[in-house]
């Protein structure tokens, strides 16, 4: 994010090639922002443009980011290269064995469904909170964990008391990685009904831990959530349909906990041994690319 000014004089003074890796697309991510978070992603976004403008090989996480790299920031397909984020996902299994054994969840406790994010507009968290409404309306008990602080934080919290949902959503706000790892372990079903994701590191994260998750068909989600594999896929924007969809995989235990089985296998694609292949493979295919043609070519 930003220009990387140094790095870019850096890399043409020794002739070598300039990559930029982009986590998500800003131009992109403005979009579903507004105030003053707008105005600021709007500057980043220049930057970032720039930075891509300059550089010899643009990463991105997703073929959804790749095309948004096209149509943003104009980028040549033959710039483009797509390396997925990767999952300490021997850290997180040593992480979620100690909270399994610090947590000892009540048998007799409702369902919980947990999310985590940071609260930006379009992670529409204030759609969760509407599909909490019906979803404890059909299932007396159910549990809303929500995880994460941001500019929403406020609004959230109004809209929760406005709803009447003191006992059934919990807004946590930031807490510690072990902390999260209980939260992990504790939930039955992982939801987050966000419209915009470059990839959606979270969505793994849930996935290392044997949730089922539930998202909206939007941005590069179903890339990453595998919509009746890893989990169920909902239409963005709808408060309606996302309890509907969270209501019957809460009423098949059997099924997510199948869906959780295969989010946790198809997780370990994303090792870092395995995402740093395909770095270091593009970033190969760029220098040799970048080099002068040897005598005879």
């Amino acid at each position: 994010m930003g220009v990387d000014l140094d790095g870019f004089l850096w890399a043409r003074r020794r002739r070598i090639p300039f990559v930029v890796s982009l986590k998500g697309i800003i131009a992109d991510e403005l979009k579903n922002e507004r105030g003053w978070v707008r105005v600021l992603l709007g500057l980043q976004a220049g930057w970032e443009r720039r930075n891509t403008e300059r550089a010899d090989l643009v990463l991105v996480t997703s073929a959804y980011s790749a095309e948004v790299a096209r149509w943003e920031y104009g980028v040549a397909a033959d710039r483009l290269a797509i390396v997925p984020e990767p999952i300490e996902l021997a850290t997180w299994d040593a992480q979620f064995s100690q909270a399994r054994r610090r947590l000892e969840k009540r048998r007799d406790a409702g369902p919980v469904v947990l999310s985590v994010g940071r609260m930006f507009p379009r992670k529409h968290f204030a759609d969760l909170l509407w599909a909490a409404v019906r979803l404890h309306a059909r299932i007396p008990g159910v549990q809303i964990r929500i995880v994460g602080r941001g500019p929403e934080w406020e609004a959230l919290n109004r809209l929760r008391a406005e709803l009447g949902l003191g006992e059934t959503v919990a807004l946590l706000g930031d807490v510690s990685r072990e902390r999260l790892a209980e939260e992990y372990v504790g939930a039955d079903v992982f939801c987050l009904p966000s419209v915009q994701e470059g990839f959606g590191i979270v969505f793994l994260e849930a996935m290392a831990a044997g949730l089922p998750v539930v998202a909206c068909r939007a941005a590069a989600v179903p890339e990453v959530v595998q919509d009746g594999v890893t989990g169920l896929l909902a239409p963005p924007r709808d408060p309606a349909a996302l309890a509907a969809t969270l209501e019957a995989l809460l009423r098949d235990p059997e099924r997510g906990r199948e869906l959780g089985a295969e989010g946790r296998r198809r997780v370990n694609s994303y090792t870092p041994e395995r995402v740093a292949e395909r770095f270091l493979n593009a970033v190969r295919w760029t220098v040799k690319r970048a080099a002068p043609p040897t005598r005879g070519d």
